[in-house]
């Protein structure tokens, strides 16, 4: 039963609709080796890490720790599964230009102070 789960996901082609609406290969994010990669094991992949399937096969044990972060990425797949992992979850625009909660530093401005011993009138330069 588990290696026809496995071979579901191996035949399952992988999009992201919600990242790459119009496909990984018209992205500009990948080349078209990366992109047909996770097309063509992205699904497998994110069933791996997901723990939807348990790894089987040495190939499947690879996958999941290059995409766990715990060797480096070695196949084209587990680059590009890497890299797009890396796309997705980069902070977006707005939360780099946005506004935010952090207080202006002022210490380099200069103080008001009412004591100071120039006093200017306006009533003296119209005369």
């Amino acid at each position: 039963m588990n290696q026809t789960n496995r071979d579901t996901y191996v035949k399952r082609v992988f999009s992201d609709p919600k990242n790459y609406p119009y496909g990984f290969s018209r992205s500009g994010d990948f080349s078209i080796s990366e992109s047909r990669a996770l097309s063509q094991f992205g699904a497998l992949i994110a069933a791996l890490v997901d723990g939807h399937l348990a790894p089987e096969t040495e190939e499947d044990k690879g996958y999941l720790a290059a995409a766990l972060g715990k060797r480096p990425a070695l196949s084209l797949a587990e680059k590009a599964w890497v890299k797009y992992q890396r796309r997705i979850n980069r902070p977006k625009a707005a939360s780099i230009c946005g506004a935010s909660n952090v207080k202006p530093d002022n210490s380099d401005e200069v103080e008001d102070d009412d004591s100071s011993d120039l006093s200017l009138s306006v009533d003296d330069d119209l005369e």
